[in-house]
């Protein structure tokens, strides 16, 4: 976890456009507005001074866009094979500090939540230099990340990991809940670990799926072999899950002076002008630290509560969102036409939905956008997804990009079909009912008949 030094020559960068690779700086990935690099900062946050640098790199070396993805990575859209070198050479000359290897994520506000049961980064960096130091090297999939998790209020609970640590409270004391997961299963709990315990036991897991191959995840390993030889004679393991995920936009009070001021990014991206307007008048108003978060989020620190409030007027005026009851909050796109497997255009799409969806939008569920089946800007299964196809618009009930649509409309009907599902719902919705729970009432074959009559 170094400060980044550029490759020696373009013809060094290695290209990816597999949906399992991760576009590192060292590999970029070839998208359809160029090639693609993904951040993350080694550590806890950034000063607004360095983010501003990277902004500043984004539009000096590629199209000026930035993205903050839905685990809490940045991401640098538009370069060129000439222009990745350079702009590593910017990171590396101001210093900052990008995250190599095994992806291991912990809260974005780890360590300074209150209401955190433990700080997860003393375990996180243990787990970080046992995996550096281990001999032979783990050959592991490229996606395969780890989540410790303090348990506090802006946790991760929502963010996929194919192993999850979890600090939970017992009569013995702080206890590390260990489960397994991965995209299209639950997780499974395996065992409950002292701290002393943990780093052990998820090496072994780690060598284990080493031996099973550079593609294997979480979900291919053996849960019950595993809590037979970690958990054996403890009683049955607490639950996972339960608690709602967060989101990052508002002004966040922990009590004691400290405020702090989240805002995200509309669809999940911003430009190069706007970023770095909000970050020079945050910056002027006191901010010490960016934190980046899950959802699109950014969350800065240091801020009094009224510089907090300037800050996110700032924020709204300059399109990010500053509040949980936004409706863009609920709409989850990928990049669309900026890949090149897109065939759908999901800005535009989820415009039209913020026009005709407002019964759609009220909180209860996620619409994914997808420009193809790969499902880039949500693994997991949504309520509603709509999908591009090569005829128009596919729409998957409760089910990720990947499965078999329920209803089609083509490109002129998308509209009306929007409209269509907001109508249902706005018709059939008994009082105090949400659209989640309407939606479900009501069934597949009610919901695509709705979409395709429009």
């Amino acid at each position: 976890m170094t400060s980044c030094a550029a490759p020696k020559s373009p013809m060094e960068l290695g290209t990816s456009m597999r949906r399992g690779a991760c576009p590192s700086l060292a590999a970029p990935m070839q998208t359809g507005d160029g090639l693609l690099v993904r951040l993350r900062p080694a550590t806890d946050g950034l000063t607004p001074a360095e983010l501003t640098v990277l902004a500043e790199a984004a539009a000096a070396f590629g199209s000026g866009i930035i993205e903050v993805t839905a685990r809490g990575n940045l991401q640098i859209r538009g370069l060129t094979a000439p222009s990745v070198p350079a702009l590593a050479a910017a990171i590396g000359e101001a210093g900052i500090a990008v995250a190599e290897g095994v992806a291991i994520e912990t809260p974005p506000l780890a360590g300074f939540d209150p209401n955190e049961i433990a700080d997860p980064r003393p375990l996180a960096a243990t787990l970080r230099a046992a995996i550096a130091e281990r001999r032979p090297a783990l050959a592991l999939a490229p996606k395969l990340s780890i989540v410790i998790d303090g348990n506090g209020g802006f946790h991760l609970r929502d963010v996929a990991a194919d192993l999850r640590l979890e600090a939970r409270n017992s009569e013995d004391g702080l206890r590390w809940l260990l489960s397994l997961g991965g995209a299209g299963r639950p997780e499974r709990p395996v065992a409950l670990l002292e701290a002393e315990r943990v780093v052990p036991a998820v090496m072994e897991i780690l060598a284990e799926l080493d031996h099973l191959g550079p593609a294997a995840r979480g979900r291919d390993l053996d849960a019950d072999g595993i809590r037979q030889r970690l958990s054996a004679g403890l009683d049955p393991l607490p639950a996972t899950g339960g608690a709602l995920p967060f989101l990052p936009a508002g002004i966040h009070d922990f009590g004691n002076g400290r405020t702090v001021l989240g805002v995200a990014l509309a669809f999940a991206q911003t430009d190069s002008a706007s970023l770095i307007a909000f970050l020079s008048r945050v910056e002027e108003l006191g901010a010490t630290e960016i934190r980046l978060a899950p959802r699109h989020g950014l969350l800065v620190l240091g801020l009094s509560r009224e510089a907090a409030a300037v800050g996110q007027r700032l924020a709204f005026s300059r399109g990010f969102l500053v509040a949980a009851d936004d409706p863009r909050n609920h709409i989850a796109t990928c990049a669309g036409l900026a890949c090149a497997s897109a065939l759908m255009d999901t800005k535009v799409v989820a415009g039209l939905l913020l026009e005709v969806g407002a019964d759609l939008l009220d909180g209860s569920l996620a619409v994914h956008l997808s420009g193809c089946a790969k499902g880039c800007a949500r693994p997991r299964a949504s309520p509603l997804t709509l999908v591009g196809a090569p005829s128009g618009y596919a729409l998957v009930v409760n089910g990720t990009a990947s499965v078999a649509p329920s209803a089609y409309t083509d490109e002129n009907g998308i509209r009306s079909a929007l409209a269509g599902l907001n109508a249902l719902v706005r018709r059939n919705k008994d009082a105090g009912e949400s659209a989640r729970s309407c939606l479900t009432r009501l069934g597949t074959a009610r919901i695509a008949a709705a979409f395709e009559q429009g």
